[in-house]
């Protein structure tokens, strides 16, 4: 018997781990937040399956390293990544992701607790959703315009509100993998990584 799946996920297995054990369970983790939310950006304008193979690659530059770190990249060590054809060759998303690490810092140091204040779109919940098929379901919400205005104006780049809102999809805020899908309500058990 096949293991009936979302309609957007393809026969790759990279694509297929990630639709069974990563997207749309919710995740807690400062860390893989953070690289969520960067990812997201680096996607746009891209299939998100580019993304997954070259997530590797975006580890070793950047994830595997603490935000701090990441806050501190010089231009020239930027310069120097975006040479690297394992990764998404486009300078301005790379330095997105320096700006996002000095943003997430500065909610740190105005008090802010970053995972809280990402949930707090959601109320801390996740939302559920009716998805029969998932060509259906909406590009951004409210609550993914909300997140968007207010991590720009938190100095946030490539944050627009599709991209908040296949985030909050990816990292379980948001519940919507199809109806039929075996993993519909498997994804709302909590996954930290």
């Amino acid at each position: 018997m096949t293991t009936q799946r979302c309609g957007w996920c393809s026969s790759d297995p990279l694509y297929i781990a990630y639709h069974d054990l990563e997207w749309g369970r919710p995740v807690h983790d400062e860390a893989h937040l953070f690289e969520m939310l960067c990812l997201e950006g680096q996607q746009a304008g891209l299939s998100w399956i580019t993304v997954l193979k070259k997530r590797e690659a975006y580890r070793q530059h950047f994830f595997q390293h603490s935000i701090k770190d990441i806050a501190q990249l010089s231009d020239e060590a930027l310069a120097d990544i975006v040479q690297d054809t394992s990764i998404i060759r486009h300078i301005g998303k790379l330095k997105a992701i320096r700006s996002n690490a000095q943003a997430w810092l500065q909610l740190k140091q105005d008090g802010i607790n970053p995972v809280e204040f990402l949930w707090s779109f959601t109320q801390q919940k996740i939302i559920h959703n009716d998805v029969p098929d998932y060509r259906i379901a909406p590009p951004q919400t409210a609550e993914s315009q909300h997140m968007s205005r207010t991590l720009k104006k938190k100095g946030f780049k490539f944050v627009g509100p599709t991209i908040c809102y296949a985030f909050m999809q990816a990292v379980g805020m948001v519940n919507d993998h199809e109806n039929h899908c075996a993993f519909k309500h498997a994804s709302t058990i909590k996954k930290e990584f």
